[in-house]
């Protein structure tokens, strides 16, 4: 059964580790100012020892990671926990944490995308805890698109979230931080909209979960990515699977949705969301051409250029909400509600 934190007041504590890449020195302004504007809002902000980011792709050593991590979770005075960003490798705390612990306390929002993906699956499909995929700490300074909701106000929420998408993206792949830290405003300048696959209208619903393809592919076969287990139990209601690709290449997103869809990952699918991506085509076979080898057998929907990946701006989806998704010819919109 699906457990969802508190909703998130302000007042709340918010911790801030790096379970997987820390903060290299050029980008603590950035940092300071993320945390300052949650401050604004009204948060009580903690940040942890884990986050230096200039010796290495890790903040910290795999134990100390893992331990600022599972303490913050745990701590009955913190309402969140949000790092920094992604990294490379968060794998290798998953068997560091006392997985036991978290299936018996209260669940914390743990937010973010990219590696964290790699951590926030297993605590939905292992722990039960409803998990956030949305913006880092790192993008929380930004005001939300029109027609998106900032990522506090889906944590603190207590009726459904409904949000629609929001036309517009980034065409670069980050904003200039070093030039002005303290911008709040995504340089949006493309234009474009969700797109189903065969071009068809759908309506349809499902528990929500998904995330990075290329670190939840690695988890497949092992104690923390049993998807088919986590769409067996909730088979009534079906599943929505979200999938972004960071940077691999075609080729390689190709062969991971493969080995997802040969485990099993999309057996109970109701409709599979793709994230936008700006990840590079193999020659030319493109990462559009990649998802539809492994995944347009399946008969069941694909949604493309949904704003939950990589490129700004970041939809925010709750792993485990009950999820009600409509792309039409006039309606483009997606409603989470929990209890």
């Amino acid at each position: 059964m699906i457990r969802y934190p508190k909703p998130l007041r302000p007042g709340d504590r918010i911790g801030v580790t790096s379970p997987s890449s820390g903060v290299p020195r050029r980008y603590l302004p950035r940092l300071e100012f993320a945390v300052s504007t949650l401050r604004e809002r009204g948060y009580d902000v903690t940040v942890g020892d884990c986050m230096g980011g200039d010796s290495g792709h890790v903040s910290a050593p795999a134990v100390e990671r893992a331990d600022e991590l599972q303490r913050m979770l745990l701590d009955p005075t913190i309402a969140a926990v949000v790092p920094p960003w992604g990294g490379e490798t968060a794998i290798d705390v998953l068997d560091l944490l006392d997985w036991d612990a978290f299936t018996q306390a209260p669940p914390t929002w743990l937010v973010g995308y990219s590696d964290l993906s790699t951590l926030m699956l297993p605590l939905t499909l292992r722990a039960g805890w409803a998990t956030l995929h949305g913006a880092n700490l790192m993008d929380s300074p930004y005001r939300p698109a029109d027609g998106l909701a900032h990522w506090t106000k889906v944590a603190g929420a207590e009726l459904p979230i409904s949000q629609r998408q929001s036309g517009v993206y980034r065409t670069g792949l980050f904003d200039v931080w070093e030039s002005d830290p303290a911008a709040s405003t995504y340089a949006l300048d493309g234009v474009g909209g969700w797109e189903v696959a065969d071009d068809e209208e759908i309506e349809v619903s499902g528990r929500l979960i998904g995330g990075c393809i290329e670190v939840i592919s690695r988890l497949t076969g092992t104690p923390f990515g049993d998807l088919p287990a986590f769409g067996r139990e909730y088979a009534k209601d079906g599943l929505i699977i979200y999938v972004e690709a960071a940077e691999a290449e075609a080729f390689e997103i190709c062969r991971a949705l493969h080995g997802m869809r040969l485990a099993g990952w999309f057996a109970h699918a109701n409709a599979i969301v793709v994230g936008r991506t700006q990840a590079p085509p193999s020659g030319e076979f493109t990462q559009r051409e990649a998802v539809l080898d492994a995944l347009e057998d399946l008969d069941v929907p694909i949604v493309f250029d949904v704003e939950c990946g990589h490129v700004a701006p970041h939809l925010p989806l709750v792993n485990g909400a009950l999820a009600h998704l409509w792309v039409t010819d006039h309606e483009r919109r997606i409603v989470q509600e929990w209890v």
